[in-house]
């Protein structure tokens, strides 16, 4: 455990969120891992390489819970580096694979020229069960495809052009190393449909 026991709360030793059995990290093997949340790390690997994204990250969360725009950067940016994961970068870091594979996804994302679609610019961690919509298929199906307690790479983008332009719908890229789903909903994901799932 990450903390003295009953002494204080457990976090998470990159994004500083207080840590609850459901929100743990998974290390490769499927195996718990105490230190870190599953947004920081997912299946043995660490999501952030760049603590500047993990706080423009954080920020509309925290702005949600009452922090001013200022006060979360202000609060992050003095916490975040007395994190063990900060303190430890360079031993923990990856030597820049997980950044380069994200790059080589949102190369991939953007070659696909989806209509309306802006150019993917950066992909955030995102949970399962936070993004699993059921999509209607042509036979009348009702199917999810994304396993609720992974983490999948993602950005939501409004259209550029097209049909969706102006209205409450929006583009949704999820990823991963084994597939591309690309969608569009309306509010709250409501109405969700597909546009693109591809293996990779």
């Amino acid at each position: 455990m990450n903390t003295k026991e009953g002494s204080e709360r457990r976090i998470c030793q990159c994004c500083g969120m207080p840590l609850e059995d459901e929100i743990i990290g998974r290390n490769q093997d499927g195996t718990p891992n105490e230190d870190y949340c599953k947004w920081c790390y997912a299946d043995g690997v660490f999501t952030y390489s760049d603590m500047d994204e993990l706080i423009d990250v954080c920020i509309p969360h925290m702005v949600g819970e009452g922090f001013s725009e200022e006060q979360a950067r202000v609060y992050m940016k003095e916490m975040l580096p007395k994190l063990d994961y900060w303190k430890r970068y360079e031993d923990l870091s990856d030597n820049g694979q997980f950044d380069e594979f994200k790059k080589q996804l949102i190369d991939e994302i953007n070659a696909l020229s989806i209509a309306g679609m802006p150019k993917v610019e950066k992909l955030n961690s995102l949970v399962g069960k936070y993004v699993n919509l059921a999509y209607r298929l042509p036979n009348g199906a009702n199917v999810k495809f994304l396993d609720d307690e992974a983490t999948y790479l993602g950005t939501q983008l409004e259209p550029e052009f097209g049909e969706h332009t102006g209205t409450d719908r929006c583009f949704g890229v999820l990823a991963n190393r084994d597939f591309i789903l690309i969608a569009t909903y309306g509010a709250q994901g409501a109405d969700p449909q597909l546009v693109l799932y591809k293996k990779r």
